[in-house]
């Protein structure tokens, strides 16, 4: 029942749609309407307020790190599962017909939440990616490729494979990305449209 519970709590607090809120309460309308039609930071981007989506992304990311810790304050042995719960709300929201982001934020702030190591091990990889491929989509999915390796490596295996299967919904929600970046049609940051 506490695993039950531990999971549902991360769902509901994962499932928050920042991006959706941020975006009608700054009066830009609905995130969904354009881009991709995500709720992620990426996508509120293209509305061009930058402001926004840092917002969006922190807020994101909080969530995720929220989620794991106070699963691993209430229900110790739960925190993978809290952390896979997080990820799955953000991806699949209840209140937005199962449709929304594509979790990197999220995934980073449940690897924060684990722990510091795995978090900063993931940054790195994101951010490293981002900065030589500037292509957003490849750094998030390099990112979480490499958290389940970070937390195995760095002392924390029980977490593994959560991390895993995190990884493999990120993965699964940027196919189309794969798609477009084996057909080197994915867009880089900064590019004219």
């Amino acid at each position: 029942m506490n695993y039950l519970v531990a999971f549902a709590a991360a769902y509901l607090l994962g499932s928050i749609p920042f991006g959706l809120l941020l975006t009608r309460m700054a009066g830009l309308g609905d995130v969904r309407a354009i881009g991709s039609g995500n709720i992620g930071a990426t996508n509120v981007l293209r509305t061009g307020n930058k402001g926004i989506a840092a917002a969006t992304l922190l807020l994101d990311l909080a969530k995720g790190a929220a989620a794991v810790l106070l699963v691993a304050h209430f229900f110790p042995p739960a925190e993978g599962l809290a952390a896979l719960g997080a990820v799955v709300g953000h991806c699949f929201p209840l209140w937005l017909g199962f449709r929304g982001g594509k979790g990197v934020a999220t995934t980073a702030g449940i690897c924060f939440g684990i722990g510091w190591p795995v978090g900063l091990a993931y940054a790195v990889v994101w951010i490293g990616a981002l900065a030589l491929a500037r292509i957003s989509s490849l750094g998030g999915m390099c990112a979480a490729l490499a958290a389940p390796l970070a937390a195995w490596a760095l002392g924390y295996p029980g977490v593994a494979p959560y991390l895993v299967a995190v990884a493999a919904i990120v993965i699964w929600l940027h196919r189309a990305n794969i798609a477009r970046l084996r057909d080197g049609t994915e867009p880089r940051l900064g590019a004219k449209k």
